[in-house]
């Protein structure tokens, strides 16, 4: 306790530490304030007593990620999704459209192009997906009447700009702040929720006699998924590589013998994020007309509720598929044989060139497969803990995006403040002194 408080004291004591820990607090304030300011036109009574009623399933798994904003009809309603989405869109557009490419090798230039269409179609996903809210929002009746002539115009351009908005936040997070400013909104969203969604489940098992040891076995089974989570973030593969030595002049380099890490999750929460947006889908094409009959409500369960199993079978596969996918964009094994080859490092009975990046690649999918299929199974714990008897709301703090996204967030803000203080020559947090990220391979969200 006593390093604790020392530490913490010498987190305080820099002062460039300090003011980023201060200004990202800051924007996380404003963030949460706005999550509580109604859109106009809005009877806040009204909606949130037709709304208690159906939020669950896909639908609150985004208002657990806005952090509540969702379902109050927030200004900040969209969070920071829309930009998301649009990030995923070009990051795959960089490795498939020879343009984008080019972009991307133009350095600082390239980067903000890359930056401003991201930012163009952010403004385009959110303005499709305002509309589709402003739908959602008519079909519960929490419209003022006096209001409805000019409620589309109205909440479409001001949800446009507080997706804007949020995004510009996470962007001055990430260059003046603490931590990746984007992970960090998402983060304190999902945060936002986990109080009331804690004493809800506790007060649901307190009224009941006997079940308050239920509710301390899914604290203990949290907890475990928790440390799950973290081996999945931080596992990788080490593949030994030697490097050829050289004499220049008088002198001898290289030798040494090192490490290549090859992560067991290298796309991260990026295949839980796409394979919810694919079930999302048919919600925008307003599923609910296909639920007239007892065929349309169910094929309606099917992409709403993620405790039906016809979900978390086609959610798993989605999720299995899209991990060898994005793995297999982001993770390029010929490059990485061809840099070896170059410096000359080798891996020890393997020829270099082809034969190396065979190798790496037959390395890789061997140990992607496995960390899919883990990734899947933590996308459908939540469906998994709510038909074991576990809260709606409580159950999604059980697995997917959730707990991975706090995570590794807590991890890549922890490593953060650790280089602070290692570089000044103070202790660091852990006493290795290390504290693995998802920096090296795979995006920040």
């Amino acid at each position: 306790m006593k390093k604790l408080i020392q530490t913490l004291k010498n987190i305080w004591s820099i002062d460039e530490l300090r003011s980023k820990i201060l200004f990202t607090l800051l924007l996380i304030f404003i963030y949460r304030v706005g999550t509580h300011i109604v859109l106009p036109g809005i009877d806040p009574t009204a909606l949130s007593q037709n709304m208690s009623k159906s939020n669950n399933g896909i639908l609150g798994l985004i208002d657990t990620f806005a952090g509540g904003a969702f379902s109050q009809a927030s200004i900040f309603a969209l969070g920071i999704m829309p930009y998301i989405s649009a990030s995923i869109f070009i990051q795959l557009m960089t490795v498939l459209v020879p343009q984008f490419q080019k972009m991307q090798k133009e350095g600082e230039s390239g980067r903000k192009k890359i930056n401003q269409w991201t930012r163009y179609l952010t403004v385009a996903v959110t303005a499709v997906q305002a509309s589709a809210y402003v739908k959602y929002l008519e079909g519960f009746g929490g419209v003022v009447p006096a209001y409805s002539s000019m409620f589309w115009l109205s909440t479409v351009v001001i949800l446009t700009a507080g997706t804007l908005f949020v995004m510009w936040m996470g962007e001055k997070i990430t260059d003046k702040g603490l931590g990746n400013g984007t992970s960090l909104i998402i983060m304190i969203g999902i945060l936002g929720r986990l109080p009331s969604s804690f004493f809800q489940e506790l007060t649901l098992k307190s009224t009941r006699s006997g079940t308050i040891l239920i509710f301390i076995i899914e604290i203990a089974v949290l907890i475990a998924i928790i440390m799950g989570c973290i081996l999945l973030v931080q596992g990788t593969r080490k593949i030994p590589v030697n490097y050829a030595k050289q004499i220049v002049g008088n002198r001898q380099f290289g030798g040494a013998r090192q490490f290549l890490p090859i992560k067991v999750n290298s796309a991260g929460v990026m295949p839980i994020i796409f394979a919810q947006a694919i079930m999302f889908l048919p919600t925008l094409f307003n599923l609910t007309k296909w639920g007239q009959g007892e065929t349309g409500q169910g094929i309606q369960r099917i992409f709403t509720d993620h405790a039906n199993v016809w979900y978390m079978v086609i959610y798993s596969v989605v999720v299995i598929g899209f991990t060898f996918l994005y793995t297999a964009l982001i993770f390029n094994p010929k490059q990485i044989a061809d840099n070896l080859k170059q410096n000359n490092g080798f891996i020890p009975g393997v020829k270099p060139g082809q034969p190396t990046a065979d190798y790496i690649g037959n390395i890789m999918d061997k140990i992607t497969l496995p960390g899919a299929i883990l990734l899947a199974v933590v996308g459908i714990l939540p469906g998994i803990a709510k038909l074991l008897g576990v809260s709606s709301n409580f159950s999604t703090f059980f697995g997917g995006t959730s707990l991975l996204i706090m995570v590794g967030v807590i991890l890549d803000t922890l490593q953060q403040i650790e280089t602070q203080l290692l570089m000044r020559q103070y202790d660091g947090l852990m006493k290795s002194g290390r504290i693995q990220g998802r920096t090296v391979t795979q995006a920040s969200y």
